[in-house]
This record gives structure tokens, C-alpha cells and sequence, in this order.
């Protein structure tokens, strides 16, 4: 954690300055991907002053990235605010922020509206952030002891959707004959706020255990058992506060929470970054999304990779292909440029745990950040 205090420090310093609504941008031009989508130190640094908002999951990363993008441009000045998911997407909508992240693909609804803020064209979303989504527990005598538990699609949800409201219930207790488990009642923790992380982990019951979650998809919680709370550092706060907790949240923020092994197959697979990035190598993009230079993920929930933890999120950047301010456009490429390369990627499995994109998308990603129109 002491590393992702010092890039969080670094990132409060670099927002000092930030105004209110984004601000004029600097005068120099944005460094241009090569074809291994590697940054590179010929480029002009760029200057200026650059906002963000969106995906909670995404802090670490961004904070991270920030003060790595800073290192070759010094007098970038970015700040990004984790307000979630929907709300980011809503604010980059309106054309407040140079760029929102997500942990949701883009809507039909939200490209239409996007046209008005772009210059031209529609916006458009890639993958910069894989990590799994943790079960986490607060269980005394067992998170405590540093031991996880053992889960099958169909318990989750029913433990999720209020119908398994006790810890030693036989559903839990069967996959976890080596853990006495206690009475103890079960206090479900859910994000209150509007967020892909929600909706990511809950299309996870979707589809490996529809019978027990029959909800329609959402960015939110969709039924009244537990508690909420505010973003992600929210639920992890609220879940160490008391016995009997459980929630879910990025991997990146987990701490020394207990967390659910996931049933795969016949195994049950501890969550972990290579774990989570098995998945998405076994997934494949959704050629339902439409709209021009998207790289939208369809996560592979059914699995059976050996070794790999199925509930994961794919977590996007929201940019135009134009923008008004073609300064914006300029940072928009170099950032996606950065954040996408080796370099960036190393940043943030470093600060936040997170898996490196595959090859499999780098490529598709790099056309995408080349569509962005600088002149």
C-alpha cells in the first residue's frame, strides 16, 4: 500500500492548480503511437491542464499513470476524479472532461449523445484496466485467519439476492468442510452509487446462474437487501466494520479482507491478477457494439481455462476521435498512447495489482488511439 500512497501524492500535488471546468490547454503537440503502441521520448511533452472523471476501480492505475505521464511531461497537469462509472461518462458527455473512465462499454444512447460533444464522429471506448472483481468478507474467524471460502455461482447470487442469510447455511458449508463456519448472520455490502463494477459482477450471475438472479443487467444495485455504500473505497470501508460482511469490489483495493475462491470447472480458483487475465484471453470482442474504433470485450463467464477467476471487469477510456480543442485531442492521444503501452500497463499492475492488456487487443487498440485526430 506505501507504493500507492507515493503515486497518490505525486497525483493530489499535479491537481493542485486544476480548475473548476477543463481548462485551455497548452500550445505544444501530442506524441504520435508507434505500431507497437510504445511511448516514446522524441516526442513534444505536452502542456497545459486536463481533467477526468469516472470508474473508482480504475484510482490506483490512474494515479499511477499520472505520475508516470507526468515524468515526460512535466508540465501536464491531470487530475482525475473516481465520482464512478455513470457519473464519469455523464460529465464526459456534457464536454467537461478530456477524457471519462469506465467500467461499462459505451451505450447506443451515450454514442448518439456523444456526437454533440465530439467534432466529429462519435466517441469511442478501449481497454486500458483489467482486474478481477473480489468477494470480500469480514468473517471472524476465518478472514481473520487469513483463510478464504469456497463459492459456486449459484450460492454467490443467492447470498447477493438475500435467500442464503446465514453464514453456516448448507450451501456455503458443503463447499467448505475444512472451515467451521458460524451462525453468524450474513450483511450483504453493495455500491450505492451508479457503477460498472456493479454491473460487471452482477452480469457474472447473469450468466452462470440465472435461475437464482433474475434481475435485468444494471449499472444499478437492483434489489433492497443490505446495505450501500458510496464507490468502491466505500464498500471495503463499510465491509471492515463489522462481523458477517460481504461485498465486492476491485481487486486493486482488497487489503486484508477474506475473498471468495470462485468455482471453475470442477476447482475453485483464488482471484488474482493472472488468474483474471486467463479469462479475458479466453473471451472474445463484441461485434454487437456498434460505432467505429471500439474495443469492447465479451467476457467468457463460462470459462473453464485452468486456473482462471471468471468474474473479472475489462475497464475502458472514453475519448472523441475530434475534439473542439484539438489540444485536447492532442493529450487524448499521447494519455490513451501512455496508458496502453508496456510502460503504462507495468505502472499499473505495480500500483493496483491489475493484469497487462493481452496482445490479443493491443493491436486493435493502437488503430483505435490512431484514429485520434490531432490537426
Amino acid at each position: 500500500m506505501q507504493k500507492n500512497i507515493f503515486v497518490r501524492s505525486l497525483a493530489a500535488l499535479s491537481g493542485i492548480a486544476m480548475l473548476a471546468t477543463v481548462a485551455a490547454c497548452g500550445d505544444n503537440t501530442a506524441s504520435t503511437t508507434d505500431s507497437s503502441n510504445e511511448s516514446t521520448s522524441k516526442s513534444t511533452p505536452i502542456s497545459g491542464d486536463f481533467q477526468g472523471a469516472g470508474a473508482t476501480s480504475q484510482q490506483a492505475a490512474v494515479e499511477a499513470w499520472i505520475a508516470g505521464f507526468q515524468g515526460t511531461n512535466p508540465n501536464a497537469k491531470i487530475a482525475y476524479n473516481p465520482t464512478g462509472s455513470g457519473a464519469g461518462v455523464t460529465t464526459f458527455l456534457t464536454g467537461a472532461t478530456a477524457w471519462a473512465g469506465s467500467d461499462k462499454a459505451l451505450s447506443d444512447d451515450d454514442i448518439a449523445k456523444s456526437k454533440a460533444v465530439c467534432a466529429s464522429g462519435q466517441a469511442f471506448d478501449v481497454p486500458v484496466y483489467i482486474s478481477p472483481i473480489a468477494i470480500v468478507f469480514n468473517l471472524k474467524g476465518v478472514s481473520d485467519a487469513g483463510k478464504h471460502i469456497n463459492l459456486d455461482a449459484t450460492t454467490a447470487a443467492k447470498i447477493f439476492d438475500g435467500k442464503i442469510t446465514t453464514w453456516n447455511d448448507p450451501a456455503i458449508q458443503d463447499q467448505n468442510k475444512d472451515l467451521k463456519l458460524p451462525s453468524t448472520p450474513i450483511t450483504v455490502v453493495h455500491r450505492s452509487d451508479k457503477s460498472g463494477t456493479t454491473q460487471n459482477f452482477v452480469s457474472y450471475f447473469k450468466d452462470q446462474a440465472p435461475d437464482a438472479w433474475t434481475y435485468d443487467l444494471s449499472e444499478n444495485w437492483p434489489n433492497e437487501v443490505g446495505q450501500g455504500a458510496k464507490g468502491t473505497s466505500g464498500v471495503i470501508s463499510t465491509v471492515k466494520q463489522a462481523d458477517g460482511t460481504i461485498g465486492y469490489a476491485d481487486f486493486s483495493q482488497v487489503g486484508d479482507l477474506g475473498t471468495a475462491a470462485i468455482k471453475v470447472g470442477d476447482s475453485y480458483n483464488e482471484i488474482s491478477a493472472e488468474a483474471g487475465s486467463k479469462v479475458i484471453e479466453d473471451s472474445k470482442l463484441d461485434d454487437t457494439a456498434k460505432g467505429e474504433n471500439r474495443v469492447v470485450v465479451k467476457i467468457n463467464h463460462a470459462t473453464e481455462a485452468k486456473g482462471a477467476y471468471p468474474i473479472v471487469l475489462v475497464s475502458y477510456d472514453i475519448v472523441c476521435p475530434a475534439y473542439k480543442d484539438t489540444k485536447q485531442a492532442e493529450f487524448a492521444k499521447a494519455w490513451l498512447t501512455y496508458v496502453t503501452s508496456d510502460e503504462g500497463q507495468k505502472a499499473a499492475q505495480d500500483a493496483a495489482g491489475s493484469a497487462p492488456l493481452p496482445s490479443s487487443l493491443t493491436s486493435q487498440i493502437s488503430k483505435s488511439i490512431e484514429a485520434i485526430k490531432t490537426k
